[in-house]
């Protein structure tokens, strides 16, 4: 039996304790989880890839800034949501953090509400690409099912080429074509073309 995955938590890094304390307890007014961190090392050392929430990152702190933070996430295979906050905004560091993946970046000083919905958006955001992570894995493991012969049988199909052309294509028989692409789109879970496309679509294949 699976475990469940960890709640959402908000994460705060910031190497001022006002900081940390002040935002852990808007965020625990509301219910939300929340860690704090006084520095960028401390939160990327303790926080694995797993842990789904979003990370308030200051922008400048000593040793690795929030935009070096936000980029060694980038690197990672799946990671928290990031929030930026920043005294000292300026338009190529906002570009360079939402190049880099973060989902806003907050000017100080910011409203309790301002940044509430903007956690709640960054929230959304991490389990929806979380959500579209496990079913992409799930379909890569039935696609990994498939024989050599259905998985050229499903290219072509996604392709949009009918039964005899397939068949002609591949060399064998209109009715072979049929019981590589009856298997094929059982092992897939799919009844139509349309479903077809759209999980090779998800699956990023």
């Amino acid at each position: 039996m699976m475990s469940a995955p960890p709640p959402a938590t908000i994460f705060v890094v910031d190497d001022d304790p006002n900081v940390r304390n002040s935002l852990s307890w808007l965020f625990a007014s509301v219910n939300l989880p929340v860690q704090s961190f006084n520095s960028g090392e401390e939160f990327l050392r303790e926080v694995g890839t797993e842990q789904p929430g979003c990370a308030i990152l200051d922008l400048r702190m000593p040793g690795l800034s929030g935009l070096a933070v936000l980029e060694q996430l980038a690197t990672r295979e799946i990671g928290p949501a990031v929030v930026l906050t920043t005294g000292f905004g300026s338009v190529p560091t906002t570009a360079r953090a939402m190049r880099s993946g973060a989902v806003h970046v907050l000017e100080k000083p910011y409203d309790d509400q301002e940044m509430l919905d903007t956690v709640h958006e960054a929230l959304r955001l991490d389990a929806e690409k979380r959500t579209l992570r496990a079913q992409r894995i799930a379909i890569q493991a039935r696609l990994t099912a498939l024989t050599a012969r259905e998985r050229e049988v499903l290219d072509l199909v996604v392709s949009g080429k009918a039964n005899k052309v397939i068949a002609r294509e591949l060399a064998v028989s209109e009715k072979s074509v049929e019981f590589h692409r009856g298997n094929m789109m059982r092992k897939l879970k799919v009844d139509n073309v349309a479903e077809l496309v759209r999980l090779v679509l998800t699956s990023g294949a």
